[in-house]
């Protein structure tokens, strides 16, 4: 008989965790004699199976095949995650080691991601997802002109928190580099910290190829702000793919489709975590009612960054019988420090050198 308050006893929590605990490294069906045999939890198999039976009733468990085992349904997982994963943190010596790479590379942002992106994959044994850091404000930091071919050249701009933005431009006539970087200099002087609207509106201040280069950096500034993420970089995809849940070539496409179609990630990113706070882990599971495409997929999601400067994301994909436990210590820390060198890059991008004091 199902019971009409859905409330779980500590038997059957200790149980439910039980069979998550072992579906998730098995990738089976779990039976109550494994439960028994296993655990060692002082309850006959009897006792076990109906238990068992009543979390199957409640929506927690599901029976695949009618003489097989149980396996966790997203209700049971999502209890699993609720309860009994709150704490954990990687290995200290794994945090001194990653500290260690990132410290490496603290004045290349886009590096940062593409590491990032590799040590979750590693970490989660899955598929990592992750946004370079994007201005919440859009600011002007720094701009250069480099002249490529012709009067071809190449703008790099760098917004305020990081954010790496590059361009390929045709110039109405060639110029030396010498006059492009003499242009870029005198741009970064008088646009550095403003936002796009007071950037447009200095624009006319100049003339000729400053007036050129400055409607260059204006535009760009204006698509940086319709922009909801930065780049996405992705890691580990093939993890994914080896899981036995994806087998089918089927459900591989549709695995494969997901971490593809960036549209349908910047949505996820934007209706899950964009108003949460930075370091808040959210784990996605099944789709969770609302994106078909990801039925068999978890994500573990966290926002990182610093409030009122640059904000991105960081996450792992995998099949709904992911390690959660060790997945969100894993993008919890990494959130942590990815915050920490965007904090640290804005830092030191606002240290005034001696010359350019008033």
């Amino acid at each position: 008989m199902v019971k009409i308050m859905d409330e779980l006893t500590e038997r059957q929590k200790i149980i439910l965790t039980l069979v998550t605990h072992e579906h998730i490294n098995s990738a089976l069906p779990v039976g109550s004699k494994v439960v028994v045999e296993k655990f060692n939890i002082g309850l006959s198999s009897a006792t076990v199976r109906n238990e068992m039976s009543t979390l199957t009733e409640l929506g927690y468990l599901r029976q695949p095949h009618t003489s097989a085992g149980r396996i966790p349904t997203d209700k049971g997982y999502r209890f699993f995650v609720g309860r009994l994963v709150r704490e954990g943190e990687i290995p200290l010596s794994a945090q001194r080691k990653i500290s260690h790479q990132f410290y490496q590379m603290r004045n290349d942002v886009e590096q940062w991601a593409r590491l990032a992106a590799s040590i979750l994959a590693q970490q989660s044994n899955a598929a990592s997802l992750i946004t370079a850091p994007h201005s919440e404000h859009t600011k002007l930091q720094h701009v250069e002109f480099i002249s490529t071919y012709g009067s071809q050249i190449l703008m790099v701009l760098v917004l305020v928190g990081g954010e790496l933005r590059q361009r390929i431009q045709n110039l109405n006539e060639p110029y030396s580099q010498e006059r492009l970087s003499s242009v870029g200099h005198l741009l970064t002087q008088q646009f550095k910290g403003l936002e796009t609207a007071r950037i447009i509106q200095k624009v006319r201040e100049f003339s000729d190829l400053e007036l050129e280069l400055a409607y260059i950096v204006g535009e760009e500034m204006e698509r940086a702000d319709a922009t909801v993420s930065g780049e996405i970089y992705l890691d580990g995809i093939t993890n994914v793919l080896a899981e036995p849940e994806f087998n089918d070539a089927g459900d591989a496409r549709r695995a494969l489709r997901v971490l593809e179609e960036r549209t349908l990630l910047y949505e996820l990113f934007s209706k899950t975590i964009m108003n949460n706070d930075e370091g808040t882990v959210q784990v996605l599971i099944g789709g969770e009612g609302t994106w078909d495409e990801l039925k068999q997929c978890s994500i573990v999601l966290s926002k990182y960054g610093v409030p009122g400067i640059a904000f991105g994301t960081v996450g792992v994909l995998g099949p709904v019988r992911m390690a959660y436990g060790k997945t969100i210590s894993a993008v919890r820390f990494m959130s942590g420090m990815l915050s920490e060198m965007v904090s640290q890059s804005h830092f030191e991008e606002n240290i005034i050198a001696p010359n350019e004091v008033d």
